[in-house]
């Protein structure tokens, strides 16, 4: 059994603080970012997959979680945030994965601090992504009870139940919905450049039933930047949750020959 990870607080130049979850290990260092609504306990499973092995360090990126909200949710603030993070552990060449909205944050990390990064894992995100997240607009603030804010939630409550909180005034998510669909604004776009802006190894991970990364995407970023592997699973855009077996091993494979 692995033991609770150690909380990090990770102090910002503008004030604010991240919390980290530090799963310990005497192995290298894995620095893992989530997607929209989440936080990084979602990857617990993959830490216990890999520990022993690599240390992994699952952050709550700006306005999700237990980290602060920001004045914005830009491109460059969600990469200097991840980098802050790096340079705060004092780790240099980390392996950095990301889910989603994580993956677009960890190779343009890659391309922007190359000397952070020493290998990438990017988990069912395109090279342009273009999505909406406006419907979280209708998302109440506050519920009586975690069942009624489920409820209100409809469809939509099993992606977001690991978000779900008690306050003082009710229950609700863990982050604000107005800056989820703002960070997705923010994050569509043509990043070209950015996937093919660095030279370390990559592993490309997409669910085959995805709608976010399609399969004829994928293989044009497989091979378009050359040393990237692509592995597709039999899930849809959680990989990470949907099949973490599988996941944890495709990203073992990976790791082993670097």
């Amino acid at each position: 059994m692995t033991s609770a990870p150690a909380p990090v607080r990770v102090p910002l130049a503008d004030g604010r603080r991240l919390y980290c979850r530090d799963h310990g290990g005497p192995g290298p260092a894995l620095l893992a970012l989530h997607g929209h609504f989440a936080d990084g306990r979602t990857f617990a499973p993959l830490a216990r997959a890999l520990a022993g092995r690599y240390r992994v360090l699952a952050l709550d990126q700006r306005g999700h979680g237990r980290s602060d909200r920001a004045a914005d949710y830009s491109r460059r603030g969600y990469v200097d945030d991840a980098a802050a993070a790096l340079r705060h552990l004092g780790l240099t060449e980390a392996v950095v994965l990301g889910h989603s909205l994580g993956g677009v944050n960890a190779y343009q990390l890659a391309a922007r601090h190359p000397s952070l990064v020493r290998a990438l894992v990017v988990e069912d995100i395109g090279a342009a992504p273009d999505g909406d997240l406006s419907f979280c607009l209708d998302w109440p603030r506050r519920a009586p009870t975690r069942a009624a804010l489920l409820r209100a939630l409809g469809a939509s409550a099993p992606h977001v139940s690991g978000a779900v909180r008690a306050y003082a005034d009710g229950w609700g998510l863990a982050f604000h919905p107005a800056d989820m669909a703002a960070s997705q604004r923010a994050l569509n776009g043509d990043h070209w450049r950015d996937w093919l802006g660095s030279t370390c190894p990559a592993l490309l991970v997409r669910g085959r039933r995805s709608r976010v990364l399609t399969a004829g995407q994928a293989r044009a970023m497989a091979g378009r930047r050359p040393g990237t592997r692509l592995v597709e699973l039999d899930t849809g855009h959680t990989v990470h949750e949907t099949d973490p077996e599988g996941f944890a091993a495709a990203v073992l494979a990976f790791l082993a020959q670097r």
